[in-house]
């Protein structure tokens, strides 16, 4: 009588604990194979967000869980602290990603195509030919996106090299292998150029690799050569600062490249 009293009277371990501890589990692998599987082509940008969307929802399930045994813990003193904590931990660490994507969200403007030359962007011709419905589509600039890019990123211009169009060339292309973006438009001879040379190419994010079309567009200006870039992301209504972030990136490389092989090299902004 006295043994049963003791199994009775002990503390049960709460089913919430164990099922928050899987489900974060759950969530977490499935984030790194949906990273990973996207990262390789093996899942396809539309079908890789809702796996993120569903990620989310499991890593908030998880993190409710927790809280629901932790609340029992603490109430009926039942047992599964271990389970619960590190249920709550992976919970947290996924939804780590989406919470400092909400911050980018907060911080950047809502652009998803960047240029060095608001008024006459560089053409996405093949881009334009290679985008599904699914796709964002290729429009101008409203004057209000126009403002928001001067104020969001005033270093995004375009560069003036005194030097001639073939040697500017040289060095964009110098700096563009070293990108690793996929060359889709290649630059035309310099003797069939007529003055002005468009390059195109896909760029891939770092993380979680969406793509986005560039546009690299050469002037000859006499003594001169201008150079413009466009950045333009296939999915979301929202590119969290990245396109800014590969046209700054690139022609600062290319800045320093000139410099190197000409010794001098100046910018300025378009006009």
């Amino acid at each position: 009588m006295v043994e049963y009293k003791s199994r009775y009277l002990q503390p049960r371990t709460t089913r919430a604990a164990g099922w928050s501890r899987g489900t974060a589990s759950f969530s977490a692998v499935l984030l790194v194979i949906a990273v990973l599987g996207h990262h390789r082509g093996l899942i396809e940008t539309p079908a890789f967000f809702w796996v993120l969307g569903i990620v989310a929802l499991l890593a908030a399930f998880a993190l409710l869980l927790s809280g629901f045994a932790f609340s029992r813990l603490w109430k009926f003193g039942d047992q599964g602290g271990r389970d619960l904590t590190i249920g709550a931990l992976l919970g947290l660490v996924v939804l780590a990603p989406f919470a400092f994507t909400a911050y980018q969200v907060a911080v950047y403007p809502m652009l998803r195509d960047i240029s060095t030359d608001t008024e006459e962007p560089p053409e996405l011709t093949a881009a334009a030919s290679l985008r599904t419905p699914d796709m964002n589509r290729l429009e101008t600039m409203t004057m209000g996106e126009r403002t928001l890019q001067a104020q969001a990123y005033p270093l995004v211009a375009g560069r003036r090299y005194d030097l001639s169009l073939d040697r500017v060339l040289q060095s964009v292309e110098t700096v563009l292998g070293r990108q690793g973006w996929q060359v889709v438009v290649p630059p035309p001879p310099i003797d069939e150029a007529n003055g002005e040379v468009d390059i195109e190419a896909v760029a891939r994010s770092f993380v979680l690799a969406l793509p986005s079309d560039l546009a690299i567009r050469l002037v000859d200006d006499g003594d001169s050569t201008f150079v413009d870039m466009r950045s333009a992301s296939r999915y979301g209504r929202h590119d969290l600062g990245d396109n800014a972030a590969r046209i700054t990136g690139f022609l600062t490389e290319l800045d320093q490249e000139i410099a190197n092989q000409a010794g001098t090299a100046t910018t300025a902004t378009p006009e």
